[in-house]
């Protein structure tokens, strides 16, 4: 995938979320929010190119430790959102795999989070 498809990709996952948020399904708004953050995430890395191929990533924790090391610690994302994509996983495996309620202060933090950050990546992706 190119840069531009995962950002469409992440841009259609946040207008998901927020259209699951405004039905009442939270654990599904968690789901998408967090996987607008993974797409934006694996485009930021292409295209800033911090890695060379999508295929470098083969898991979840990989994607964010290689983001954290990469763009995270480099300063070129601020701390704030390397933090927000681990607690929005968090909530994503809350919701999809622990059965936990997910509450609605917390799917809207996680939709908001993902908007910001997705905006945030589209940035650093048209600046590299």
């Amino acid at each position: 995938m190119t840069v531009d498809e995962l950002l469409s990709k992440a841009r259609m996952a946040i207008k998901s979320s927020k259209l699951l948020l405004d039905a009442g399904d939270l654990d599904g708004a968690c789901n998408r929010a967090y996987y607008a953050m993974f797409d934006a995430a694996r485009a930021a890395l292409l295209g800033t190119g911090a890695i060379s191929s999508l295929a470098s990533i083969k898991t979840h924790s990989g994607l964010i430790s290689e983001f954290s090391l990469q763009l995270v610690k480099t300063g070129k994302v601020s701390i704030d959102l390397g933090k927000a994509i681990n607690k929005v996983e968090d909530l994503r495996l809350i919701a999809d795999y622990k059965g936990d309620n997910i509450e609605t202060e917390q799917a809207s933090w996680a939709h908001e989070q993902a908007r910001i950050f997705v905006g945030t990546m589209e940035q650093l992706s048209k600046s590299s």
